[in-house]
């Protein structure tokens, strides 16, 4: 089971996928060139969100349908500091469903 965290650090934004750097996935959909944000709707949240589903999904189509729910549902919604592993993703995916 993977765990995703999150940190605004005095270096700035680290987000985490089991210890190391989540790729930010702007090359195959930039929603916001300068990366990842959280705590708002927006850019910034759309990139983390759809980060967070590709890396979980392995699919770039599903993850990119899926983020805006999924930005404004929970990313939105993040605190400062935020964790949450891959169980925690589906059951917010398998909610999306039903």
């Amino acid at each position: 089971m993977k765990t995703y965290a999150g940190d605004r650090t005095i270096d700035g934004i680290v987000v985490t996928v089991d210890g190391e750097n989540l790729n930010d996935q702007r090359q195959h959909h930039q929603y916001c060139a300068a990366g990842f944000e959280w705590s708002y709707e927006g850019d910034g949240p759309s990139q983390l969100a759809y980060a967070l589903l590709v890396d979980h999904l392995g699919d770039y189509q599903k993850a990119e349908a899926l983020q805006d729910r999924f930005m404004r549902e929970i990313v939105a919604n993040f605190q400062n500091e935020w964790e949450m592993n891959s169980a925690d993703i589906a059951h917010v995916l398998n909610s999306f469903a039903s």
